[in-house]
C-alpha cells in the first residue's frame, strides 16, 4: 500500500508550497483535483492538456519529492438536470480522462451524479424510499434513461484512454452504497469501480469492512482515508439524514473526523488488512474534512495513525503451513 493525500485541502496555496508543507510527512502519493467540486488549484486542465512541457514539469516536480499521482479527481454531477451545469461537469470529466492518459494516471475519481425526476426537472432528485410509488417511478426513469446510457458511454471512453472510473459512493447521488455501486458496475462494465471512502458508510449504518468484503478488490480502484462519528444523543432522536450545516457540530447527528477520531486504530488496522485480503494494495489517500481541526493538524494526525495501520511491504510466503 502507498500513503498519500488529496491536495484540495491546500487549494489556497500553490502546489510547490504544498509540497514544502508535506515533505516532513514522507508521503508517497498525491491526488489532484481537476475541477468541478474539488476545483483545479493544483492541476489546470486547459494548461496541462495542451502543453507537454507543463506536464513534464508537474511530473518532474512530484518525482523529485518521491511522489506519484494516485488519481485525478473531478467530483461533480454529469447527470444534473440543468443542461448547462451538466455540460460543464461533463467537459471537465472528459478532459480529466484525456489528461490522465497523457500523465500515465490510471484512475479518475467522480461522483455518479443524480438526475432530476423527469425531463422537465431543474434540480436533482435523490430517491430515498420506495413509497409512495412515484419514487420508484422516478428511480427507474433515472437509471434507465440517464444513468445507464451516460455511464456506459463514458466508461467505454475512459477504457479507450487506459483509465478506470472510480466512483465515490455518496448520499445525494444515485451511487451511495455498495449495492448501487455494484449495480452501476454490472450495468456499465468492469471499467467502473469504487473510490472507497469509509466515512460516508459509517453514518449510513454500513460497516465498511463488510462492504470491502462484499465488493471485493476487483471493484475497488482507489481508497480515501476519512473518518466520521455518529453522535447517538442526536441520531437516536432525529436519525442520520441530517441537513444542518457541517459547522453545527454540537447539534448534528454525525460529523466527519480525521482518521482515528471517529474509530479506533484497531478498526483502521482491520480495514487495511481486509483491503489486502480482497486484493487491494493501492493508494490510501487522506481527505481532510474535519471541522474541529486545522488542515495541518488533521493531516498530520491522519498520517501518524495510518502509518501504524497500513501494510506497506509485500507479504512473505507462508512457510508455516
Amino acid at each position: 500500500m502507498k500513503l498519500g493525500f488529496l491536495t484540495v485541502m491546500f487549494s489556497d496555496i500553490p502546489l510547490k508550497k504544498v509540497l514544502d508543507v508535506i515533505r516532513p510527512l514522507k508521503l508517497q502519493t498525491v491526488e489532484l483535483g481537476t475541477g468541478n467540486y474539488p476545483g483545479d488549484a493544483h492541476c489546470n486542465l486547459k494548461e496541462l492538456l495542451v502543453s507537454k512541457p507543463k506536464r513534464d514539469e508537474l511530473l518532474s516536480m512530484l518525482k523529485g519529492e518521491g511522489l506519484e499521482i494516485s488519481a485525478l479527481s473531478c467530483h461533480g454531477n454529469c447527470l444534473h438536470p440543468d443542461a448547462a451545469f451538466a455540460k460543464k461537469n461533463i467537459d471537465v470529466q472528459t478532459n480529466t480522462i484525456k489528461l490522465a492518459n497523457l500523465l500515465g494516471v490510471k484512475v479518475v475519481i467522480d461522483f455518479s451524479g443524480c438526475p432530476g425526476s423527469d425531463e422537465k426537472s431543474t434540480k436533482p432528485n435523490w430517491v430515498t424510499c420506495p413509497w409512495p410509488p412515484d419514487y420508484l417511478d422516478i428511480l427507474n426513469w433515472q437509471w434507465e434513461k440517464k444513468v445507464i446510457p451516460y455511464w456506459s458511454k463514458q466508461a467505454k471512453f475512459a477504457a479507450d484512454n487506459g483509465v478506470k472510473m472510480a466512483f465515490e459512493a455518496h448520499p445525494g447521488f444515485v451511487v451511495y452504497n455498495p449495492e448501487t455501486l455494484l449495480r452501476l458496475r454490472k450495468e456499465c462494465g468492469n471499467n467502473i469501480g469504487a473510490n472507497f471512502d469509509p466515512s460516508h458508510f459509517f453514518w449510513q449504518g454500513i460497516d465498511p469492512v463488510n462492504a470491502v468484503r462484499a465488493m471485493g478488490g476487483k471493484a475497488i480502484f482507489h481508497v480515501h482515508a476519512k473518518d466520521s462519528v455518529v453522535y447517538e444523543q442526536n441520531a437516536t432522536v432525529n436519525g442520520v439524514l441530517d441537513t444542518k450545516h457541517y459547522g453545527d457540530e454540537l447539534n448534528r447527528s454525525w460529523i466527519f473526523r480525521t482518521v482515528g477520531y471517529g474509530h479506533s486504530i484497531e478498526w483502521w488496522k482491520d480495514f487495511a488488512s481486509t483491503l489486502r485480503m480482497v486484493g487491494y494494495d493501492g493508494a490510501i489517500s487522506i481527505e481532510h474534512e474535519d471541522s474541529l481541526m486545522s488542515r495541518n493538524e488533521g493531516l498530520t494526525k491522519a498520517v501518524d495513525a495510518l502509518k501504524q495501520c497500513l501494510i506497506f511491504d509485500k507479504k512473505s510466503a507462508i512457510t508455516w503451513a
